[in-house]
């Protein structure tokens, strides 16, 4: 008899371990991004953005606060499950939330709603909208990913998914790992660096950049990983 698979927050271990390779015809554009895209640039760690966090932190819950208290008669009629769309995690994710790790200068932060399929985005979106993100484009086919933006008062990358999603629980992993392990912060600050650079003298964008750096990451993950066997 297989043994069970073990979980971790609820989430599949085995889900977790998966890596996943983007797909371009799986992105749904739904608007184009307002302004300019933030450079390839690394800059030294800015104690500033964890509170620049805290900020959007901040908006994005006083968001939801306001549309239950306008929608709170409303929502009680309603037998749509989706109207009640709640807040589970606003996690700081990324290099930004990595006390002494160069980065861009862009906030990244996982959104974790209690639904976020099609039919719940008209309860939420307005949320996040009225909280100054554009909503980008969705990829349902990676957990059911929606990306946001916002570049007030400094860049942020807004990423939504529902309950118990793979890919927080790898997010969260990986920056405890690099809070834990100064090699492993040292080499991943030192790959940041040379795919910047390489990327920047070829003239490539976010999305390649990501791409020349993601050996490293399943290289730092695959160790971090070891502790969840």
């Amino acid at each position: 008899m297989a043994l069970p698979d073990k979980t971790i927050n609820g989430v599949s271990v085995k889900a977790v371990l998966e890596d996943f390779d983007d797909d371009p015809d799986g992105v749904q554009r739904i608007a184009e991004r307002k302004g300019k895209a933030p450079e390839v640039t690394i800059v030294e760690p800015n104690p500033e953005w964890l509170e620049q966090f805290q900020l959007f932190n901040s908006r994005i819950t006083a968001a939801f606060e306001a549309r239950d208290a306008s929608d709170e008669v409303q929502q009680q009629k309603e037998s749509d499950e989706a109207s009640r769309v709640t807040i589970l995690a606003i996690n700081h994710v990324g290099s930004t939330s990595v006390p002494g790790l160069p980065a861009k200068a862009v906030i990244d932060i996982d959104l974790v709603l209690s639904e976020n399929s099609l039919s719940s985005e008209r309860f939420y979106v307005p949320c996040l909208e009225a909280a100054g993100f554009q909503f980008l484009l969705r990829e349902p086919d990676w957990h059911g990913h929606r990306f946001f933006y916002t570049d007030k008062p400094m860049p942020c990358n807004l990423h939504v998914w529902g309950p118990r999603c793979p890919e927080v629980e790898r997010h969260r992993i990986f920056r405890n790992w690099l809070l834990e392990h100064c090699d492993d912060r040292d080499l991943y600050a030192r790959t940041k660096r040379e795919c910047a650079d390489l990327s920047k003298g070829k003239g490539e964008a976010v999305a390649e950049y990501n791409l020349r750096k993601q050996g490293v990451i399943r290289e730092i993950l695959a160790r971090a990983f070891e502790t969840l066997q």
